[in-house]
């Protein structure tokens, strides 16, 4: 069954909020981190690189969590429980200027040069990892 994303939360995918990833460590520790995340009407996306650890992560154990929580009211938020669906290597840097575009609001445009040095490309494998929401969660109990 598939779980869609609430029109009223939508804005905190497609809009530059940063997110928290969870993923699962070798040891089944909870690793967390900062992420820029994407929608494609489908899933979440998450840019990263198969060496990062959330990209590891990701690989060994495919559920995963993505909260995003309102800048302007912090009692505003969207959680999706979800699985990774797959990934791909097709267009990840493109999508990695996309997302840097957005999140500097225009300030820079290049991922590669403007937020991590171009060499950086050459050391890395970047994807897009495809998240399937499982579950979604809204709002605290309080607002």
């Amino acid at each position: 069954m598939k779980v869609q994303i609430p029109e009223t939360h939508l804005d905190l995918l497609l809009g530059p909020v940063n997110g928290v990833l969870t993923t699962v460590m070798p040891d089944g520790q909870p690793q967390m981190c900062i992420v820029w995340a994407d929608y494609d009407g489908e899933h979440v996306l998450i840019n990263t690189t198969l060496e990062r650890q959330k990209g590891k992560n990701m690989l060994m154990n495919s559920k995963v969590n993505v909260l995003l929580i309102d800048p302007r009211n912090g009692n505003r938020y969207l959680e999706i429980r979800g699985q990774v669906a797959g990934y791909t290597e097709d267009g990840a840097i493109e999508h990695a200027d996309k997302q840097t575009q957005a999140y500097s609001n225009h300030k820079q445009k290049h991922f590669y040069g403007d937020i991590y040095p171009v060499e950086q490309r050459d050391k890395e494998t970047r994807v897009v990892f495809k998240i399937t929401p499982k579950k979604v969660n809204t709002d605290a109990i309080f607002s």
